[in-house]
């Protein structure tokens, strides 16, 4: 019982990660609805790939440093901040070219970017680097968590099993999220311009939120 416990404690994680509205989500819709379910699941993997960086970082030791040098984070929060500014600036790019386009475009019309931007947001994201420093530290810990509203079950922390069920949760959130767009998408005709206005939004109050904590950390 305790493996099938761990597994879905690990999918639970992995959903508290990647679910969260913000600027990767953000990404991941702007290329799924502008450019199909093909290049939001790309842009997902980016995101995948450099947690799983931070899986490793974490695991030698490395992602702790960050905890303890208040000037690399502040410098993360602004090198983050300054990406998604722009990245804010082409998601406001591609909606504009949305909303006056005569034909809708798919991954085949344009090579899609998505992979790489979600790849660098993500390694520069203070919220995910945060998330490592603390949900991804219980995570790799070695250890047993008693689960006593579900009648005392625990969960295996620093297992293999626990680290398979957080990346199958990152990997159902981006196939998922990619396709539920798209469905949407062709339902609603003004569906993607308008969510890739959105998403510039939330990229460029992300930005503008983590530079504001950059310099907080830095002054």
């Amino acid at each position: 019982m305790q493996p099938l416990v761990s597994a879905l404690a690990g999918v639970a994680l992995g959903l508290s990660l990647a679910a969260p509205p913000g600027p990767m989500n953000a990404v991941i819709a702007e290329e799924s609805v502008l450019r199909g379910w093909g290049a939001g699941l790309r842009a997902g993997f980016g995101a995948m790939t450099a947690d799983a960086c931070f899986f490793v970082l974490a695991l030698i030791g490395v992602v702790a440093v960050v905890r303890d040098a208040p000037v690399l984070r502040g410098v993360l929060f602004g090198v983050g901040g300054l990406l998604m500014l722009y990245f804010a600036y082409g998601a406001a790019t591609d909606a504009s070219e949305a909303f006056t386009a005569e034909e809708e475009q798919t991954a085949d019309d344009e090579e899609s970017k998505g992979f790489r931007k979600a790849f660098a947001l993500a390694l520069t994201n203070p919220y995910q680097i945060l998330w490592w420093l603390t949900a991804g530290v219980g995570l790799l810990e070695p250890g047993s968590v008693s689960l006593d509203a579900l009648g005392g079950l625990s969960v295996a922390t620093g297992s293999p099993v626990i680290v398979v069920g957080f990346f199958a949760g990152i990997a159902l959130w981006i196939t998922g999220f990619p396709a539920a767009l798209v469905a949407a998408g062709k339902r609603v005709d003004a569906f993607a311009p308008v969510v890739a206005v959105l998403s510039a939004a939330v990229l460029a109050l992300a930005g503008l939120t983590f530079l504001s904590q950059a310099v907080t950390t830095l002054g």
